[in-house]
């Protein structure tokens, strides 16, 4: 028996993405819609190598019927829509923020807290984690299980893909325009991405932090443990897919390298490449297009008693969005629907 499934904000980044990421893995449909604003209606999108979908109004949908609903719209369309997709009897998927903190929404990974699907009923909805928090958890968990992690410093790499196609635009415009001598303009991001990084992800928070870094803290402690505090410093640089992380670990007890390397390489969802020689790690170029989470660089930190850092890169629109939401659905599919 196929689902009848509907993808919201279908002509997106992360859209196209989940259409992609739901042919390919063969998931259970006897219908697909793609839904998008009023003025993508009529467009149309691929589903699979065949299949062509005409995209259909968001505003005038009726979800009567629709088993599951992968939402990527945003964060005020998912706050009106989403509801009124759940109140039909679909489950929605949803990739945005705005249901992520709520504590009637379960936050999922599956490959880290699977089991918390369960609690879906209360509102009809489950929340897709922050890109760079889904790819740090994944990476985070088989080491928690064997020895509790006390605190983690990170710092991002995040590439523009994570801001929307019109950011991977401007990326583009800008670069040219250096090799043309024409006048930069921004307009996505609040300084020049061509050439340079800019260490501001959101808003900037009364802390000093910017919302970016405040999901990465409170968003691990709902998936992973609450007992974990995380100090993150997010970045935007002048790449188009991948986001990559520099993560130091601090955990209550040794865990050296060689363990932690072993653990890593049997975790779920995790391909370790790490060889110490230069092309001997993985770059976000390399991860584009991959379902992976890639760790490199394992190595002990012999500033601190128990100490660990890693190298992690991931492709944020599969592994950080498309394919993670696809994964809950599928879990849906074969424990509760």
């Amino acid at each position: 028996m196929g689902y009848r499934v509907a993808v919201v904000g279908a002509t997106g980044n992360v859209g196209r993405e989940i259409l992609k990421t739901l042919a390919e893995r063969a998931f259970p449909v006897d219908e697909v819609v793609a839904l998008a604003s009023e003025r993508s209606a009529g467009q149309k999108v691929s589903f699979g190598d065949k299949d062509v979908l005409k995209v259909q109004d968001l505003k005038s949908f009726d979800f009567k019927g629709i088993d599951i609903g992968l939402f990527s719209p945003g964060s005020k369309v998912s706050a009106e829509f989403a509801p009124i997709a759940a109140r039909a009897g679909a489950v929605v998927i949803d990739n945005t923020s705005q249901f992520r903190m709520d504590p009637d929404v379960p936050l999922v990974v599956p490959e880290v807290n699977r089991e918390a699907i369960a609690g879906y009923p209360r509102k009809n909805i489950i929340a897709n984690p922050n890109c760079s928090t889904i790819q740090m958890v994944v990476a985070l968990k088989p080491l928690h299980d064997r020895v509790p992690i006390r605190r983690v410093v990170v710092a991002t790499y995040q590439s523009t893909s994570g801001a929307g196609k019109e950011a991977m635009d401007e990326l583009f415009n800008q670069t040219r325009a250096v090799f043309v001598n024409d006048p930069l303009k921004h307009e996505i991001f609040p300084k020049q991405i061509a050439f340079n990084v800019i260490p501001q992800i959101d808003v900037f928070m009364e802390d000093g932090s910017t919302k970016e870094e405040w999901k990465m803290a409170v968003e691990t402690k709902k998936i992973l443990d609450p007992r974990i505090k995380v100090h993150a410093t997010c970045v935007r640089v002048p790449t188009f897919i991948g986001h990559a992380e520099a993560i130091n670990i601090e955990f209550e007890d040794e865990l050296g390298e060689e363990e932690a390397r072993e653990i890593l390489r049997e975790a779920p969802g995790v391909s370790v490449f790490d060889h110490r020689q230069a092309e001997g790690y993985v770059t976000p170029a390399e991860c584009a297009g991959e379902d992976s989470v890639y760790v490199s660089r394992i190595r002990n930190d012999p500033t601190i008693d128990f100490g660990l850092s890693l190298w992690v890169v991931s492709d944020n629109l599969r592994k950080g969005a498309a394919l993670n939401a696809v994964q809950i659905a599928e879990a849906l599919a074969e424990e509760y629907l």
